[in-house]
């Protein structure tokens, strides 16, 4: 651990230094001289005084020092049978176009462009097109409801709204025009253009304010790359589940690249010309990160990948992707494989398929599971890597650097604090935890570069939501605990941590023992109100494809498991078997959602669920079980 242990030191004692050195491997226009600052409420800010642009990084000086010719995407779309190769010189001249023909329309450095598009080129184009321009892109998932992209609209103000006609899914094809225009009749701010890229499954009508992408380009200018400050926003990213006014997390030009750059090399092991893949929408933190900027910035190819891990054609898809585009890391989150899991619970699928190339196996976006973590890590012969970030950090915080210092795999450990991040974790009374105590996960000021640097519009939201609550750290909120080892474990959100007859505890460990059992394909547990207890355990699971069995039965085994496992203490005594959970597109399980179920809460359909029918699948579960008061839910 030597290796680890000295870079991680040197980052938290002397972060302005470390990060200076890490700033130095990425092309400025002018290197920055003051490397760390602070703004009027002590937050850090990051290479303030430097000037770069993040499309000059990632594209034009690789263009430039040789690598032109290199694939810089890879477009596979199982959903519409299409694929398409891009070098990185093909991308640099397409981006530079529509920048022209964004300027064109009048978007200028500072401006807000609104970025609504599915998973296909000219989603990473128009982004890199935007940093291009020093405007501020504000990416809003594909297929949002009107009423949550108005609010988009209202809060970041675009000059311009770039979209695609539709988007492509398994079994239906989704128009997205009808959403904008329904949103723009909702929003008080009105853009002054709409570029439409009009793809061939449904052509979208156009409108007064409506610019054909195809017709803009054919007589557009290439523009060259705008030179900004280090701390000039790049993008701004909504939080899923924002309810009310939106969160928009703001990100920088310089302190997210250097970051980035740096995470693709010490954290992901990768090299210039590697083949990089996650299965990710660009609409979440992960696309952003990890499908758009990481991979480029490091000299990498990037997987654009249009389709499903089930279903585009079978529980074999990303197999079939790892093989034909030789990637060598492979990042996606753990419902993708337990959805696999459950379609193909032996793992068939995979002997079709020569995935020899794989290097490791990255999974985030929740908590793996040890019933996942065993079931993949019995089934690959990589590395099978946890690691925990958030929308916020945009970059992992905890994580088994593969490209400094690999160690051995705990299952449900996301393994050791990243360089830069001083991951401390404190017990109710603020006080250091001890080890294997759960507490508050925290991360001590200053944050390292590419973690946000705001709230579009709302300073002192982002100072109360986040660093109010223990003076002189960041609220992760999440809990966890440092084992002896100095390993992290992230349980989940501090929310799902319940107290029952005053014992607190983590559902998250409930849900290892549910899951390790043989038939569960997925579960969730969640704390509902009781009068006696204050707060109960309650169980959902769904079984793997194929079980025959009496569901009755495996209730009953499932809460004499976790009896044995945890103890009486735990209170588990109700479990359901259900056919579908509540989840959000990137696959995290609205838990929150549940326990308003149960409680009879009335609850909204949040804007980012998946599916909205699966909440009726709970419903009634939960009635024909009289758990909690879930007969008196209503719906808002």
């Amino acid at each position: 651990m030597r290796t680890y242990q000295t870079e991680y030191q040197r980052s938290v004692a002397q972060p302005d230094v470390f990060w200076a050195e890490q700033a130095s491997r990425i092309p400025w226009f002018t290197p920055p001289r003051v490397v760390l600052n602070h703004d009027d409420q002590g937050h850090a800010r990051w290479y303030g005084d430097g000037e770069l642009n993040t499309c000059y990084v990632a594209l034009d000086h690789h263009v430039e020092t040789g690598r032109g010719d290199q694939p810089a995407i890879f477009w596979d779309s199982p959903v519409t049978d299409a694929r398409r190769t891009l070098s990185y010189r093909e991308l640099r001249d397409q981006v530079a176009v529509f920048a022209g023909a964004l300027a064109g329309l009048g978007v200028e450095k500072g401006d807000r462009v609104v970025i609504y598009m599915p998973m296909v080129p000219e989603a990473l184009i128009a982004m890199y097109a935007c940093a291009r321009l020093g405007a501020v892109h504000s990416v809003v998932f594909g297929g949002f409801a009107a009423r949550e992209l108005a609010v988009r609209i209202d809060d970041a103000e675009p000059k311009v709204i770039v979209a695609a006609s539709c988007g492509v899914e398994v079994d239906k094809v989704l128009p997205y025009k009808p959403i904008i225009d329904q949103a723009l009749e909702l929003s008080a701010h009105q853009p002054s253009a709409c570029v439409i890229l009009q793809r061939e499954q449904l052509r979208a009508e156009m409108g007064v304010i409506d610019h054909d992408w195809q017709a803009l380009i054919e007589s557009a200018a290439p523009v060259d790359c705008v030179s900004v400050k280090g701390t000039d926003p790049l993008y701004i990213l909504y939080t899923s589940g924002t309810t009310g006014k939106p969160k928009g997390v703001m990100r920088d030009h310089g302190g997210h690249a250097v970051a980035l750059h740096y995470s693709m090399e010490h954290i992901y092991g990768m090299a210039p010309g590697e083949v990089f893949f996650s299965a990710s929408d660009i609409g979440w933190v992960v696309g952003h990160s990890y499908i758009v900027y990481a991979p480029l910035i490091r000299g990498c190819t990037t997987v654009v990948y249009e389709g499903k891990p089930v279903r585009t054609p079978d529980a074999s898809a990303f197999w079939r992707v790892i093989e034909e585009y030789q990637v060598r890391a492979f990042f996606t989150a753990p419902t993708a494989f337990r959805a696999i899991k459950k379609e193909d619970p032996d793992g068939q699928g995979l002997q079709k398929h020569d995935i020899s190339c794989l290097r490791t196996l990255f999974l985030a976006g929740e908590r793996l599971d040890p019933p996942t973590f065993h079931w993949l890590d019995d089934l690959l012969d990589v590395p099978v890597i946890d690691h925990w970030w958030q929308t916020e950090t945009g970059w992992p915080i905890a994580a088994n650097l593969q490209g400094l210092d690999p160690q051995p795999v705990k299952p449900g450990s996301a393994t050791f604090p990243v360089p830069g991040f001083d991951v401390q974790v404190l017990d109710t009374q603020g006080e250091p935890a001890t080890p294997d105590e759960q507490g508050s996960v925290v991360i001590r000021q200053p944050m390292p570069p590419g973690c946000l640097t705001g709230i579009w519009r709302d300073p002192q939201r982002f100072h109360s939501a986040y660093m109010a609550a223990y003076p002189g750290y960041y609220l992760t909120g999440d809990g966890g605990y440092f084992d002896a080892d100095g390993y992290l474990f992230i349980m989940g959100r501090t929310d799902d941590v319940i107290n029952v007859a005053g014992h607190r505890l983590s559902t998250g460990e409930m849900e290892e023992v549910v899951g390790s059992h043989a038939a569960v394909a997925e579960c969730a547990v969640v704390g509902i109100q009781n009068s006696l207890k204050g707060q109960v355990p309650v169980g959902l699971v769904i079984p793997k494809d194929g079980f025959d069995g009496d569901t009755d039965a495996l209730e009953r085994e499932l809460i004499a498991l976790v009896r044995e496992k945890i103890g009486a203490i735990a209170s588990l005594k109700q479990v359901l078997v259900v056919s579908r959970l509540p989840k959000t597109r990137s696959g995290k399980i609205l838990r929150k959602l549940l326990r308003s179920i149960a409680d009879g809460e009335e609850f909204g359909i949040p804007s980012t669920i998946d599916d909205p029918s699966s909440l009726q699948d709970v419903q009634e579960a939960m009635v024909e079980h009289q758990v909690g008061a879930a007969d008196r839910a209503r719906q808002v």
